[in-house]
C-alpha cells in the first residue's frame, strides 16, 4: 500500500480531490476489494489521514472523501469534541501509523450543536454539550457555531499534541461537511 507517510499537505490535497469525486458520485469509489482487504490484514493498516468526525450517520468519510480500505484513520464522537480517547487515537495515528494529518470535520445540521444551542441536556450527553458551549459561548448561528465547535477541537488537539507538531509529525486542520451538497469547506 501507498498510503503511509505521505506529506500533510499531499494528504490534503488528496481528501479535496476525493470530495470533488464525492460531489459527483453516485457509489463510494474507494478499494473496499477482497485483495484489499487481505492486504490489509496481512502488512496492517497505512492511512493516509485521520479524520475526527461526528458519529451522526449521514456523515461518512470514506464517502465524503471517495476513499477506501485502509486509506483513512476514522475517529468518530457526537459532535466531533475532543477528550483524552480522542488524543490518544490521534496520537497512535501519527505515530504509530505515520499519519501526519488530522482532520476534524464537523457538519451542518448537527444534533450535539442543536443541543447546546437549544437546550440543556441530562445525562451522558451534558458531557458532550458541556464541551461543546466552551467552543460556541453565546453564539446562536448553527454554521457559526460549527465553525466554532470545529476551531476548538484543532485548538485543543495542537494544544496537548504540540510535541508531534514541533516534530512535524503532525498537521491539524479543521473542516466543515455541508450534508445537502456534500461538499466539505476546510478552515482557515
Amino acid at each position: 500500500m501507498e498510503n503511509q507517510n505521505l506529506a500533510a499537505a499531499e494528504a490534503l490535497g488528496r481528501l479535496k480531490e476525493g470530495n470533488r469525486r464525492y460531489l459527483s458520485a453516485s457509489s463510494n469509489p474507494g478499494n473496499i476489494s477482497p485483495e484489499i482487504r487481505h492486504e490489509t490484514c496481512e502488512n496492517g493498516q497505512k492511512p493516509y489521514a485521520t479524520i475526527i468526525t461526528c458519529a451522526d450517520s449521514r456523515v461518512i468519510p470514506e464517502g465524503i472523501f471517495s476513499a477506501g480500505i485502509g486509506e483513512l484513520f476514522v475517529i468518530r464522537v457526537a459532535g466531533n469534541v475532543i477528550g483524552t480517547l480522542q488524543l490518544g487515537s490521534v496520537e497512535y495515528a501519527a505515530d504509530h501509523l505515520g499519519c501526519g494529518l488530522v482532520v476534524v470535520l464537523g457538519h451542518t445540521h448537527c444534533g450535539a450543536v442543536g443541543a447546546a444551542l437549544g437546550h440543556a441536556p441530562e445525562g451522558y450527553v451534558k458531557c458532550i454539550t458541556d464541551e461543546i458551549k466552551k467552543a460556541i459561548g453565546s453564539e446562536q448561528d448553527e454554521l457559526r457555531a460549527c465553525k466554532l465547535n470545529v476551531k476548538r477541537s484543532v485548538a485543543v488537539i495542537k494544544a496537548n499534541l504540540k510535541e508531534l507538531s514541533a516534530a512535524g509529525k503532525l498537521t491539524v486542520v479543521g473542516a466543515v461537511y455541508n450534508i445537502d451538497s456534500g461538499a466539505v469547506e476546510f478552515l482557515d
